[in-house]
């Protein structure tokens, strides 16, 4: 009961707080409404040294809060990723913050029009567990690029990282300008309710709509990075080696705890047996053996691996054929499975699985895979191995996703001059590169009159001749 207590006067203060460091940092962004270039850079500059100085501290509490991390996949899928965004955003802050001219039609003349890039002023970003550096360094990047204030809520499943990014954050920048509030569920939620000028979310499907809800009591706008079952479709023709191996580094990085995952993969109906042979033979070249491999990162805690357990559970009591590719699990090192003869009962067939369970469907025609993905909701990203240039043509025409990579997996999300998002149920708006400068400004329209004003031609009273002459040069 005391315990109890205690944590709920914790949390009313942590959620105190959010409120605080809000007002405070809403009366700095409107003090210092329009940064300068050369601020903006430093401060990314100043992040940029932060990351490289601390990577090892980095690496050491993101493995802490997995039970193991590879060490190999932190750099490649949290840090490299995040300095390559800062500094391609460094260099290139001076040209997006220019003015770009406009038209102005000739019935509107001598008048100019420009638009403008204006920061929005307070951006809320909410970071998910899965890649806690990533997903708070890049948001922040780009609205730090477009001049904003951020406070970021970091998860409570990484409690390691997310202190360090707290005290390292602090470190760099005033709690005026980039700020980090910890704790639960209740302390995100009211996160969700300030009135952000733009709030980015990153997390589940189910998660996002509630911080909608709570978003548009503010009409605050938001950016929502989901997920959804993102599918792998292997044409009739591609050699299997080529598919598996790239389809298996996608579902095996971070022990498929990853959003752009290939969730199942559409495999020719005479081909599964190959796929399967050719699948294992990659990731057990891999991972060799699963104790004590530093390479094969665990299940970040108890309740998401008794949730990977219960659909493979779950599938194998309703017909499903279990393919484990290693004898047995240790500690959260899940084994790496397919999963056979699956149907729309499962619930690994309804839920993103975000884990190292691939089901495997079959399919006869190229039309019927993409009828499949075409029934379900729309998913975040979708991968097609084939070498025919007109089936990729009809993949990106006949199927929506948030972002396609052909022949490859992940690999698009790091691609700084390519905007990244969702779309429909896998989430809304975008970022990274240009795109995320442009989702943290508002582009403002500016019309630009002098001394001589034209317009005075069409005012009142109407009815005049050169009015009659206006509309029939410009009404037609």
């Amino acid at each position: 009961m005391v315990a109890d207590i205690a944590y709920l006067q914790h949390s009313q203060q942590q959620i105190s707080q959010l409120d605080a460091t809000f007002a405070l940092q809403r009366s700095a962004f409107a003090a210092n409404p329009m940064p300068s270039a050369e601020q903006r850079i430093q401060w990314l500059k100043s992040l940029k040294e932060l990351l490289v100085e601390q990577q090892d501290a980095l690496i050491e509490a993101i493995s802490q809060d997995f039970s193991n991390r590879s060490v190999d996949e932190t750099l490649l899928a949290e840090l490299m990723p995040s300095l390559h965004g800062i500094h391609y955003a460094s260099k290139r802050i001076r040209k997006w913050m220019k003015p770009s001219r406009r038209s102005v039609g000739m019935q509107f003349m001598p008048a100019s029009a420009k638009v403008i890039y204006q920061p929005l002023g307070v951006v809320g970003i909410i970071v998910p567990w899965n890649y806690p550096l990533f997903l708070a360094v890049g948001p922040l990047t780009g609205a730090l690029a477009a001049g904003n204030r951020v406070m970021i809520k970091m998860s409570e499943s990484t409690p390691a990282t997310s202190q360090l990014v707290k005290d390292l954050l602090a470190r760099i920048f005033p709690e005026d300008l980039v700020s980090v509030a910890l704790g639960e569920a209740e302390v995100g939620m009211a996160f969700s309710k300030l009135p952000f000028d733009h709030l980015l979310f990153t997390g589940a499907t189910s998660i996002g709509k509630h911080v909608m809800r709570a978003a548009a009591e503010n009409l605050t706008p938001v950016t929502l990075e989901l997920g959804g079952k993102s599918p792998a479709i292997v044409s009739a023709d591609v050699p299997l080696e080529h598919a598996a191996e790239r389809i298996a580094f996608g579902k095996t990085l971070n022990a498929g705890q990853t959003c752009v995952a290939p969730d199942y993969v559409l495999v020719p109906r005479d081909r599964v047996d190959g796929f399967v042979s050719a699948y294992r033979d990659v990731v057990q070249r891999f991972y060799p053996q699963l104790k004590d491999n530093p390479d094969y990162t665990a299940i970040i805690n108890e309740r998401q691996l008794a949730r990977l357990n219960g659909y493979l559970q779950d599938a194998q009591t309703k017909g499903a054929r279990i393919v484990p590719l290693y004898p047995e699990a240790q500690g959260r090192r899940l084994p790496q499975s397919l999963v056979l003869d699956v149907n729309d009962d499962m619930k690994l067939m309804q839920d993103e699985i975000f884990g190292p369970l691939l089901p495997v469907v079959p399919y006869d025609r190229l039309e019927d895979a993409f009828a499949y993905v075409n029934a379900r909701p729309r998913p975040l990203a979708l991968y097609y191995f084939g070498y025919d240039k007109g089936e990729q043509l009809r993949v990106l025409h006949e199927t929506h996703s948030g972002g396609v990579c052909l022949n490859d997996t992940l690999l698009h999300v790091a691609q700084d001059d390519m905007p990244f998002g969702g779309v429909g149920p896998s989430g809304m708006g975008h970022y990274h590169g240009h795109e995320g400068f442009l989702t943290f400004s508002k582009a403002k329209g500016v019309f630009i009159k002098q001394r001589f004003n034209a317009a005075r031609l069409i005012y009142p009273p109407y009815g005049k001749a050169i009015q009659k002459l206006i509309y029939k040069l410009f009404v037609r």
